[in-house]
């Protein structure tokens, strides 16, 4: 068994179009029924604004599955500490003995995040989508971005944060960073006005984005509501998008945004990985707002975390 800590971890693996690959893959794996995963194990630790999350899946064929465990403490920034921790261990899917144990710090969940949205928007997304408003202004506000230059000519930003200061660091770190014009805005409904794509990435509990707020033509990618307690969206914007998709069905009924909608949800739904596996195009017209909730998989942190494996073995 090999231990590997964060510095060589960041080392093998980023926002690349090989590691896209390799989550993109591990979706279509999904789709074709070639995985199994169990339900999320979630914990909330409410007195300290915190929560535990445990996914795995293994992938047919693979030599190594991963189990990820990933706590989220969003009142760390506070204490000058990141919101989000954890590890991956890998496991050997032909004796079950321990491969290997990514000390990742949450590293490759911040990584395999990104990946999903970017891959979400090169399937939903119109191809001339260049400009990106972002809900939020933390670490995923960032990585989401970045992760779309993989897939999108993207060429601005705009910005909502409920805090004033994290959106002028976001600004700064954006420019300096990468190049991207930054706009701050004091709604979301202006920060999405002149968007081609919409990335909400926040831990709220209630709707930080509402459907009047979208203009024609917009994909929206909600990656923040992983638990039964958070929702990004207004359930408006479910029942209306041209094209719904999810990461997966079971999981969004039960911690993303699905799991919000006032009754059973009737229409169309379609999973990420199915949508790839099949090669489905599911935007049909430029005028069509597409919309994805990512919940987060364990197939995608398998696909990293053997990704990553590999790298580090040489």
């Amino acid at each position: 068994m090999k231990i590997y800590n964060r510095e060589q971890i960041t080392a093998v693996t980023g926002l690349t179009e090989d590691a896209l690959a390799a989550v993109e893959a591990g979706f279509a794996a999904l789709g074709r029924g070639e995985v199994t995963m169990p339900p999320v194990l979630s914990m909330n630790i409410s007195e300290s604004n915190g929560e535990v999350d445990v996914k795995t899946a293994h992938i047919r064929g693979k030599d190594r599955f991963a189990i990820k465990i990933s706590p989220g403490f969003f009142d760390n920034p506070k204490l000058g500490l990141p919101s989000l921790n954890g590890l991956m261990v890998l496991f050997s899917a032909k004796t079950g003995m321990v491969d290997s144990v990514l000390f990742d710090e949450g590293y490759l969940t911040d990584i395999r995040t990104a990946l999903a949205g970017a891959i979400a928007a090169r399937h939903l997304s119109r191809e001339d989508s260049r400009s990106v408003a972002v809900i939020g202004a933390g670490l995923q506000a960032e990585l989401q971005v970045a992760a779309l230059g993989l897939v999108r000519p993207i060429r601005e930003v705009h910005v909502f944060a409920r805090n004033a200061d994290r959106m002028e660091a976001y600004q700064e770190l954006m420019e300096q960073k990468y190049g991207l014009p930054v706009t701050m805005h004091p709604s979301a409904a202006s920060a999405c006005a002149q968007a081609d794509i919409v990335v909400t990435t926040t831990p709220a509990s209630s709707p930080v984005l509402h459907w009047q707020d979208l203009r024609p033509g917009t994909h929206v990618t909600a990656m923040g509501s992983d638990n039964s307690h958070k929702q990004e969206l207004e359930p408006a914007i479910l029942a209306n998008a041209d094209v719904l998709v999810v990461d997966r069905r079971s999981q969004s009924e039960t911690i993303g945004e699905l799991h919000h909608f006032p009754g059973d949800f009737t229409g169309p739904v379609l999973e990420l990985g199915t949508l790839i596996a099949e090669h489905m195009q599911p935007r049909t017209s430029p005028a069509q707002i597409t919309v994805c909730d990512l919940s987060g998989t364990g197939v995608q942190d398998t696909a990293i975390a053997d990704y990553t494996a590999a790298r580090l073995a040489g």
